[in-house]
């Protein structure tokens, strides 16, 4: 009997295997981090292989830890970063190039070429999204006109393209012995060539951004079963396929129309369900898929997209060695009683939501001698909390409803002097559920009601707690002053780039 649900993380700095029980507890976990490969500024890279070789190390070492048989698994779920683009030979299982991370830029000239012609929105009414280098499509695209041969390989069906799940799925069901070439709908509404409302790739996209169809994985649903995995967990269903931000949603059992969560990561990204209707951003929001669950319609969702959050705390950690460990920022920040007038507006790789300027460089404004390293520290926080704010705005405008509560996720959640601060920059409660890394929960959820491991959405419902609460304590006048600063130090970002 099958007590167990595997989920197969693979985020933009690490990748890790969850295994949950029925009612939703971490039973087991092993995560390894992978390289981050920077060839030229605004460059991002991922290596493929090594990616995939941590998927098999972290699947083995959770199984390990935890001594349960792989055939304990009723399902494996899996969840990615989105957006980051793997183009491989389908004979070999090679990758043709780096993966292009979605933080990449690289496309910014290609993106640039398509909005001649209609402006950034011009394919927003079919895809829901702006044009921008975020965006899987013109990877591809970069990909191919960039490596020797790669197109006419690519039109003789030699190549395959994948978001990471994708690349995973295929690897984790067989790879070259006939692993299964998939995308779910979430992660398809990341490329920029697939219809909002067929749900499947457009051939007009295809022609204009310049991607063949032949190497495009079949669109399936969130949850059903894709194949049987081999190897480490041979014959257990992969049965869940969701793009992490989608995942977080399903994991926070978001399920209602109104219901909204933020994750902190890499970046953070705050989705509200919006039904089974998609619904136009006139805010600078992205219209997307929340999820599929087996033949059921497809729900939709608004999401507010920031680029750098937590990794504005690595790059304090790496590029600038404030400090030798994440989690000490919180007590650098505590350090000092406020910003000391400073704002840090992390445009590393332009602004996403709700600005979408590829151009914005990162800017420290506010800078006097009386900074010092604490002021740098909790100016880093609050550009997350702020950046937060601009997209909850956005949120409230497109959907004509006020957000009430956030329920909130990710790594950095576990920082109460952030968790604070986003509710008094946002003026309402901050819930952090029992389960914090809902991510890899929603994947395993997703796995388990396509194998009846969970009946239906009320279980899922059924295992969401409340850890935390955090009540809004500043005032609001004193909030309202101090996001008029923000917004100032946001300006001074545009245009950088020629």
């Amino acid at each position: 009997m099958a007590e167990y649900v595997g989920a197969l993380d693979q985020g933009t700095t690490s990748t890790r295997f969850m295994i949950f029980d029925h009612s939703g507890n971490v039973v087991g976990i092993d995560q390894k981090e992978h390289e981050q490969i920077f060839p030229k500024p605004g460059w991002v890279e991922h290596d493929p292989a090594e990616v995939w070789a941590r998927s098999q190390d972290v699947i083995a070492g959770a199984l390990k830890e935890t001594s349960i048989p792989a055939g304990d698994l009723a399902a494996i779920g899996v969840t990615n970063q989105r957006e980051t683009t793997v183009v491989w030979d389908r004979s070999t299982g090679q990758a043709i190039h780096n993966a292009l991370v979605w933080q990449d830029t690289r496309t910014d000239q290609i993106c640039n070429e398509l909005m001649a012609d209609g402006g950034q929105d011009r394919f927003r009414d079919q895809t829901g999204l702006p044009i921008a280098t975020y965006f899987s499509g013109p990877k591809v695209r970069w990909i191919l006109d960039n490596v020797d041969g790669a197109r006419a390989r690519a039109d003789a069906g030699e190549l395959a393209f994948g978001n990471m799940d994708t690349w995973c799925i295929w690897n984790l069901t067989g790879g070259i012995e006939g692993g299964q070439h998939v995308t779910d709908v979430t992660n398809a509404s990341r490329t920029m060539l697939m219809d909002l409302e067929t749900l499947d790739w457009d051939d007009g996209l295809l022609d204009t951004i310049g991607v063949p169809r032949t190497m495009l994985p079949e669109i399936r649903s969130s949850s059903q079963v894709y194949g049987d995995a081999v190897g480490l967990a041979a014959g257990v269903p992969v049965a869940g396929d969701l793009g992490d931000q989608q995942a977080a949603l399903f994991g926070q059992t978001c399920f209602d129309v109104g219901e909204a969560k933020n994750t902190y990561g890499t970046g953070s990204f705050l989705l509200l369900n919006t039904g089974t209707e998609p619904v136009p951003s006139k805010s600078g929001l992205i219209t997307g898929v929340a999820y599929k669950i087996g033949d059921q319609p497809a729900a939709y969702m608004l999401e507010g997209s920031i680029a750098i959050t937590g990794a504005l705390v690595q790059w304090l950690r790496d590029n600038l060695k404030m400090i030798d460990a994440a989690p000490e920022v919180e007590e650098l920040a505590l350090s000092v009683e406020d910003n000391g007038g400073v704002y840090f507006v992390p445009a590393f790789s332009g602004l996403f939501a709700p600005y979408w300027r590829t151009e914005a460089r990162g800017v420290i404004a506010g800078l006097t001698r009386f900074v010092n390293a604490g002021h740098i520290a909790r100016a880093t926080l609050e550009a997350t909390a702020w950046q937060s704010r601009e997209v909850v705005d956005a949120m409230n405008a497109d959907s004509g409803v006020d957000l009430t509560s956030l329920k909130v996720d990710g790594g950095m959640v576990h920082n109460e002097l952030l968790m604070q601060t986003q509710a008094d920059v946002l003026g309402v409660p901050v819930i952090r559920p029992t389960v914090a890394e809902t991510t890899a929960l929603g994947a395993a959820y997703a796995a388990g009601l396509a194998t009846g491991f969970w009946s239906s959405i009320d279980d899922l419902r059924g295992n969401w707690g409340k850890d935390k609460e955090w009540t809004p304590k500043m005032d609001a006048d004193a909030r309202e002053q101090q996001y008029a600063m923000w917004k100032k130090a946001v300006t001074r970002t545009f245009d950088w780039v020629e």
